[in-house]
């Protein structure tokens, strides 16, 4: 058996999104900027992926820019927006357990001049809403929080953080990083006060190298891609329309009886949290979101050589962000939710699908009740 719980790092592609890719390679390979009928025939499916995005956050579809995925999403919103806003204001606010691909922008606007204030966060992920009203200055441009932390499932509450924001200044630009939230929640950014959101489509079942960020009407950035003028010059480049076209096929399914969906893969991560925390010396570190579950292992010197009994055995996991997997280091996450030096280096993140299973649970505790006390009894030699 197989039990595939890596879903947080990547998602198997729907085989609609794979159908209708092929379909677009096949046929419609026009330039969608060109002016003849296989052009236009082309920028159909860019248009109609646009729409069926723009109606699951509520939104117009002039306010959907594709990209290639979450990580250009948030470099566009978070560099593209410092540079627009430079003379208003020179401060960022953000989080201490943000993505790299969104920590690391802000690191780099920080070289550039930029003063960027990093919020702590609690033992469960969340942010202090005091501790953000005291950070916002007179000349702070931007606020990014991210909804959902890719490696414990912390939610953050998004709408109250708009509220406030925006409450005290709105001029405040608000991004959210909801790579980890699309397609698992209804998010509305307007009810949220939400400026920019960005999304990634591998995360959704949808194909890999696609992406898109929502950008509030009238909000205005400096493209950070420059070239001939497409998506409204805000993204140049010529559109990826297979990639495009399979996004808004994936995006539709998940959101196609959502609320069954999520109450399925809630079930099968409540079920092995149940399960695998009944083991000795196994802790949940997991948030509310119900796809990801972060698992500590006492009495191992790490978890990636769990990770890798596991993985013989069929059952495939995650030692933290799948973007950081080829630089390893300590989980910044980790250590912003204070858990004690061992736990840095014995947590693996399991994280679900709609495709995930009962029986594929069930599995993996099973597998993981065997290999565990090998490990341990492999430390204690």
């Amino acid at each position: 058996m197989e039990a595939y719980f890596d879903n947080a790092a990547t998602t198997k592609t729907a085989k609609e999104v794979q159908e209708m890719v092929n379909r677009v390679m096949e046929q419609a390979y026009g330039n969608p900027s060109s002016l003849h009928r296989k052009g236009l025939e082309a920028g159909q499916y860019v248009k109609e992926a646009q729409e069926i995005i723009a109606k699951t956050l509520k939104v117009e579809p002039k306010e959907i820019i594709f990209t290639s995925g979450g990580t250009e999403s948030n470099n566009m919103a978070l560099l593209g927006s410092a540079f627009a806003n430079q003379r208003r204001g020179r401060h960022i606010i953000s989080t201490r357990f943000e993505h790299a691909s969104v920590f690391k922008p802000l690191l780099f606007l920080r070289e550039q001049g930029w003063e960027v204030t990093f919020l702590d966060v609690d033992a469960r992920g969340m942010i202090d809403l005091e501790e953000l009203k005291q950070a916002i200055r007179p000349d702070t441009v931007l606020v990014s929080i991210m909804m959902v932390n890719n490696e414990i499932g912390a939610v953050e509450p998004v709408e109250e953080i708009g509220k406030l924001i925006k409450s005290i200044d709105p001029d405040i630009l608000f991004h959210v990083d909801a790579i980890q939230a699309y397609g698992k929640w209804k998010l509305s950014p307007k009810r949220c006060h939400i400026d920019m959101l960005s999304v990634s489509g591998h995360k959704i079942h949808g194909p890999k190298g696609t992406g898109f960020l929502y950008i509030r009407d009238k909000v205005k950035l400096v493209p950070i891609i420059h070239g001939g003028g497409q998506q409204r010059d805000m993204r140049a480049g010529t559109e990826n329309v297979p990639g495009i076209a399979g996004l808004g096929v994936a995006a539709r399914l998940m959101y196609t009886d959502h609320e069954e969906k999520m109450e399925r893969m809630r079930a099968v991560k409540k079920l092995f949290v149940q399960k695998v925390t009944e083991l000795e010396g196994v802790v949940s570190h997991s948030g509310d979101a119900p796809h990801i579950a972060s698992i500590s292992f006492h009495g191992i010197e790490k978890g990636e050589v769990l990770l890798h009994a596991l993985e013989a055995k069929g059952v495939y996991c995650s030692s933290g962000s799948a973007c950081s997997s080829n630089h390893p280091a300590i989980s910044g996450t980790l250590k912003a939710i204070g858990l004690e030096e061992e736990e840095l280096h014995a947590t693996l993140r399991f994280s679900f699908s709609v495709y995930s299973t009962i029986a594929e649970a069930e599995y993996a505790v099973q597998v993981i009740s065997e290999e565990l006390p090998k490990r341990r009894a492999f430390v204690k030699r």
